[in-house]
């Protein structure tokens, strides 16, 4: 068992209703709607135009800099170019496809003769020319942190996690595809050079560690999986290498400082597509739950707009209230059901008006379970007091930077107090304000 980390949470993990569902295939929807901007950096340009024919897997959006590639989820003709709403607020350039349902494969899309021959450069390229992000939710380019931690790297973690309520979508990957997820951790062995990679998984998901584990010994994998304890955010990166290696990362740094990487078990399951077939990142594996008929772990190609996926839910069990992208803790509320899944969005959680509704935040009775749960050793409290008054130099010398946005202390709160959505403002306007200078 791996050690436990700071501070943290028990929050009900509402993964009934889906933990035993198996992953279903949703069929492709009449229109796809694909965002060019689906991965942390500058958003695609898109390489297509309206009225063109357009082949499953092609590739429609380059990036510039700090990106990945955008492919066609769907072969069929371009609709539109234009503006549509997506999930991150406001509205992205976005490629509308009409869905001629041939899944005519673009030339594009070809698998390499012996994967196993590949050298650490060709299977990083296919990473990349893949558009592989970060797919539990950080959307960073894979090839990216892959080819930046080559050399520097002792240690590679894949993120089995799930401690977000709600999601059950890699627990299921687990159970269903550990092939795929311990090839892609041996294809990431190959590239660091590391005689070995470890899977965290939260001890609540014991099948889980079973199936990899088979996995493991069958295929004498240089794969090992680590239990870890069951507590919210767990699945948190700085919070995994923790647990896992003991090392902590010190403020302001990344993993790599600490000669580790970590990315999710879907990233590793889109990595071993990637180099053994050549698929680009085109769907992924959505829990859909909530006030649903039927919650569900669906897979769904990039593009699918939420409302189709409730309906292939069966709909709405009682009126909806709010859509949130995500889990219970750090999900996004979705301005409408006509949201398209990027390639991060995990998780769709539909709510009741009962338990959407807001309530308001009481004063402060310096009971201190904020600073008890909070998972990277702030103050909460105090920094509160400072994003209130929009004192952001205070903010920012009191960590509010480190912040994660976990939620912990929000949830551990006796009165209520907005904590995570203070932090959240006051990041997003020194960001703002060094984007300025």
């Amino acid at each position: 068992m791996a050690q436990a980390f700071f501070g943290g949470v028990h929050p009900n993990d509402m993964k009934a209703a889906t933990n035993e569902k198996a992953i279903e295939q949703l069929q492709a929807p009449a229109q796809v709607v694909i965002p060019m901007s689906m991965h942390f950096g500058a958003p695609c340009t898109p390489t297509v135009s309206k009225g063109d024919y357009v082949k499953l897997g092609q590739k429609i959006g380059e990036f510039k800099g700090l990106g990945a590639p955008i492919h066609a989820s769907v072969s069929g003709t371009v609709a539109a170019v234009e503006p549509r709403p997506y999930s991150m607020g406001g509205k992205v350039m976005s490629v509308v496809i009409d869905n001629d349902f041939k899944d005519d494969l673009s030339e594009e899309v070809h698998a390499p003769a012996d994967p196993d021959a590949l050298s650490v450069e060709e299977m990083v390229e296919m990473v990349k020319q893949a558009g592989i992000v970060g797919m539990g939710g950080a959307t960073f380019p894979t090839h990216v942190k892959i080819s930046g931690g080559i050399g520097k790297v002792d240690t590679v973690i894949i993120n089995g996690a799930e401690c977000e309520p709600y999601i059950t979508g890699d627990h299921r990957a687990m159970l269903e595809r550990p092939a795929e997820i311990i090839g892609g951790c041996c294809y990431l062995a190959k590239m660091f050079g590391v005689n070995k990679v470890v899977i965290g998984v939260e001890d609540n998901k014991k099948n889980g560690i079973d199936a990899l584990n088979r996995v493991i010994a069958e295929t004498k994998a240089p794969v090992i999986v680590v239990p870890l304890h069951c507590r919210y955010p767990q699945g948190g990166e700085k919070q995994l290498i923790h647990a896992v290696t003991g090392r902590q990362v010190p403020s302001g740094k990344l993993p790599i400082e600490v000669h580790t990487i970590v990315t999710n078990v879907a990233t590793a399951a889109a990595i071993a597509d990637a180099v053994i077939d050549g698929k680009p990142l085109i769907s992924r594996i959505t829990t859909v739950t909530g006030k649903v008929v039927n919650p569900s772990n669906l897979r769904v190609r990039i593009g699918t707009v939420v409302a189709d996926m409730i309906g292939e839910c069966g709909g709405y069990s009682e009126e909806a209230a709010k859509i949130v992208m995500g889990g219970g803790m750090t999900g996004v509320c979705t301005a409408s059901a006509d949201i398209p899944i990027a390639k991060a969005n995990g998780g769709i959680v539909v709510y009741n008006e009962k338990d959407a509704k807001s309530v308001d935040e009481e004063p402060c009775i310096r009971c201190a379970r904020c600073v008890q749960a909070c998972p990277m050793g702030l103050d909460p409290y105090k920094l509160k007091h400072l994003c209130d008054a929009g004192n952001l130099e205070g903010a920012k010398a009191n960590h509010v930077m480190d912040c994660i946005l976990c939620g912990c202390c929000s949830y551990a709160c006796p009165s209520r107090r907005w904590l995570t959505a203070a932090f959240k403002n006051t990041k997003d306007a020194i960001a703002a304000a060094a984007r300025r200078k």
